[in-house]
Parts: structure tokens; sequence; C-alpha cells
């Protein structure tokens, strides 16, 4: 049998999910997506999301209401009669009129073993925390921020390598999976749902500008967690002086080094772009992006911008 679902999502990492769901034979009876925002140089252009491209693709209506405050979007969504609401970063709160608007509730693929990084930025912060495993769940929603029961989880090992963006694309393929075998258990009866222990309780913050500069006075291992976590977006970054002005250049790659040493933190102790950190660990920057450049290996990089060993970033 087949579920009529409403699907709510709005970025790159939902659309697993809704191609998932078609595929599986569901009947997607309407997408709900962030409306178009400004784009480009001049923000002059008005660019669909990614769900909502994909959606029309997949020939499915798209509808893009700022929120749900007004009465006519709320009936709107009672309206089309659906069985579940599938969400999967969808950029909203929702208020109980739709949380209550279909006949089996709304299911949310969030990225984070909760209760565990609840909130907006579940994967950076897993990586900043130096967390040694992440995953996906599928959560039934209740009024609050990502506190309700869990259904299903599949977990990812975070390696000491792995970037955000690249657990970001394990974990979206990963959400489109075990989102279908959700709905397949929620389907035939026996979706089991279990609440959400009391303790362990970590909030991700959205990602402020003011914590994306790189602290190399931090121990080596949270330095390159740092960097790892922001790659490649918005990605970590420091100052380099280049023409006799400070540029940022932001550091998409990195890995802890081998060598320990008594220099000040920040220093370059060789000619490999390895930096004192403040546990006198140091990290080997590995892969760099000047404002406007593209992103180059450190060798690359240090032949276009020689940095000598000795040099300080502050």
């Amino acid at each position: 049998m087949a579920l009529r679902i409403i699907f709510m999502g709005t970025p790159d990492f939902s659309v697993p999910t809704l191609a998932a769901l078609k595929q599986a034979g569901h009947e997607i009876v309407a997408v709900y997506s962030q409306p178009p925002r400004p784009a480009g140089r001049r923000g002059l252009e008005l660019v669909k999301s990614p769900v909502h491209q994909a959606a029309e693709l997949l020939g499915i209506p798209v509808r893009t209401p700022v929120n749900f405050r007004e009465e006519a979007d709320r009936a709107a969504f009672r309206a089309l009669d659906a069985d579940v609401a599938v969400v999967v970063a969808y950029g909203l709160l929702l208020p109980e009129a739709i949380l209550s608007g279909t006949r089996l509730g709304c299911y949310n693929g969030h990225a984070s073993l909760l209760p565990r990084w609840r909130g907006a930025a579940p994967i950076q912060r897993a990586i900043m925390a130096g967390d040694a495993e992440t995953g996906m769940m599928v959560m039934k929603m209740d009024k609050g921020l990502d506190t309700g029961p869990v259904a299903m989880t599949s977990r990812i090992a975070i390696t000491d390598t792995m970037t955000a963006g690249e657990l970001h694309d394990k974990l979206m393929q990963a959400g489109g999976k075990l989102m279908v075998e959700a709905m397949a258990k929620l389907d035939a009866g026996d979706l089991p749902l279990t609440p959400q222990a009391d303790d362990g309780v970590l909030y991700a913050a959205k990602i402020d500008k003011a914590e994306t500069r790189i602290d190399f006075s931090r121990p080596a291992r949270d330095v390159h967690n740092h960097i790892r976590g922001l790659s490649p977006f918005p990605g970590a970054w420091f100052e380099l002086p280049i023409a006799g002005k400070p540029e940022r250049v932001k550091v998409l790659a990195s890995a802890l080094a081998a060598e320990t040493t008594a220099s000040p933190a920040g220093t370059v102790i060789d000619d490999h772009l390895t930096i004192a950190c403040g546990d006198s660990g140091t990290v080997r920057l590995v892969r760099l992006q000047k404002a406007g450049g593209k992103p180059l290996d450190a060798g690359d990089f240090l032949r276009g911008t020689p940095v000598a060993p000795g040099q300080v970033f502050a």
C-alpha cells in the first residue's frame, strides 16, 4: 500500500528523501518548501530551493508559505487530506495546527543521535565536538524543538578526517533509506515510538560568523575538529598578511601533525604549513582558499603565497 504524503523540506539535504519516497511508490500530494530567495552576485534573481526544483522535476505541486500564521494556509494544508507529513530540514517550527493536520501526524528526519544535538546545526556541531559517531533519526514531531519520540535510527561513524560536507552527504543518503523504511512500518501499523532520554540533551545552535575564526591557542585536536566541522561551509579561517594587508584565508582541510613544539600558538614551524597550537601539539593546513580564489592544496597555495617558518598567525 502507499501513503498520501505531504513532504516538507528546503535544502539539498532533503532531496534524497523526497526522491526515495516517490520511488517507493508513495503518493506525494504536495511539497512545502521555503519561498524563493534572492541570489546571484547582485541578489536580483529569485532562486527556488533545491527541494522546490526537485519537486517540479517530479511533477509534484509546490507550496511556499512564509509561515503558517494565516488560517488560509493551515486550512489548505488540512484540505490535502494526507496520511502523514514528512519533514526534512524544512526551516520552520511547525504550529500545532500543522502537526495535527494529517491522519498520522508529522515525522522528521533529523541528522543526529537525539537527544544529542537538537536544533539547527547538528552535523557541524558533532564534528566540532569530536564525536565519534552520529546518525539519522526518524522522530514523530511534537511542539518542542526536536523533542518527539524516536521511531528509527541509522548510525554513522565519524572518522578523524571527515569534514562536515562529507558527513552531510553520507547522512542525506542514509536519511532517504531510513525514511522509506519508517513509512513502510507506519503504513503497516508497526512503527515503534520510544521517548527520548531526559539526560544527554545538547543543542546544536546555528553557526555564528563570530565563531568561524580559528583560535590556534586551543589544543591541536580542537583546532582540527573546528576546521573540518566548518568545511566546506561557512569555512574556518585565519588572517594572513598578503601584499601588506591582512586577508582572510579559509582552511578547508587539515591534519593532526606528529610534531610537538615549544613555539607560541599560531607559529608556522616548517615549510609545510604546520602550525603550533595551544597544547604544544600541531596542525598541518592541507587545503586553503583565499578570498575570491579557488581551493588549493597547501603546496600550490605556498607557491603563490609564500609563508615563512616563524611567522605567527594571530
